[in-house]
């Protein structure tokens, strides 16, 4: 038998032991026993577009079949992830303010306009939203039918892109509808994945968004103490009260002074 045939009989067999379903059970079970993100290679996990995520993308997507290698590759880069996270360079260490904003009362209004107004509405609302975060160095993280979600390295670029963007709602009027935003913000450290956020922190800054009337932002107390209070006149939202907040969170009414 040749060398090149003794080769090829080799990788055969490296392929059939690769993909047999013993070893492909027993690389997944490594992968669960390792720290980090189980799921890492999917499309939510790799949204982000950084080289890590690039490369677990394209090991995950590689073959198009089940490979206890691949596996065990996604489950090294997992690690390593998971390390970078623990020196202070990956997700959950950074703190970040996070901002929603909605519309209030959109959708009984869209249910009278129609779909058109209500597209039309949706991009100027849009347009000027995100215009806003851009412009106060913020990201967007993810539109929300009628709101965002954006997230900020400094607290109160958070809360200036709010105030602007409402402020932005005064020269929209779609089919008679002038939209009224309301606006929240919290500040932590969320963990990221992909491309979004997770975790207690924004669930947080969801629900005092939530809260917010008409034309209101909202501020958790940490965000308050990161504010030039001068700015700002600030009024204790009082029995606030949200599943998945913290019972003693103090919630804070902001005006921009003029």
């Amino acid at each position: 038998m040749s060398d090149d045939a003794r080769l090829s009989r080799l990788l055969e067999r490296a392929r059939r032991l690769d993909s047999a379903p013993g070893a492909m059970k027993l690389a997944r079970a490594a992968r669960e026993l390792l720290p980090g993100d189980k799921g890492l290679g999917d499309a939510l996990s790799t949204a982000r577009g950084a080289p890590t995520d690039l490369a677990a993308r394209r090991l995950a997507e590689a073959g198009g079949r089940p490979s206890a290698a691949r596996e065990l590759g996604l489950g090294v880069m997992q690690v390593y992830q998971t390390l970078s996270e623990a020196q202070g360079r990956g997700r959950g260490e950074r703190e970040l303010a996070i901002l929603f904003t909605d519309l209030v009362d959109f959708s009984d209004w869209a249910l009278e306009a129609g779909d058109a107004a209500a597209l039309d509405l949706l991009r100027q609302v849009g347009d000027t939203v995100e215009r806003e975060i851009s412009e106060h160095e913020g990201a967007v993280v993810k539109r929300l039918g009628d709101g965002h979600m954006a997230a900020f390295a400094d607290p109160a670029a958070a809360v200036d892109a709010a105030c602007a963007a409402q402020s932005g709602m005064g020269g929209i009027e779609v089919a008679g509808c002038r939209p009224a935003l309301r606006a929240g913000v919290h500040v932590g450290r969320p963990r990221r994945l992909g491309g979004d956020y997770l975790g207690v922190d924004v669930n947080i800054a969801a629900r005092v968004a939530d809260a917010a009337s008409e034309g209101e932002v909202l501020v958790s107390a940490p965000v308050l103490e990161r504010l030039d209070q001068d700015r700002f006149d600030a009024r204790r939202r009082r029995r606030f009260r949200a599943k998945g907040a913290p019972r003693d969170l103090q919630v804070y009414s902001l005006t921009p002074r003029r």
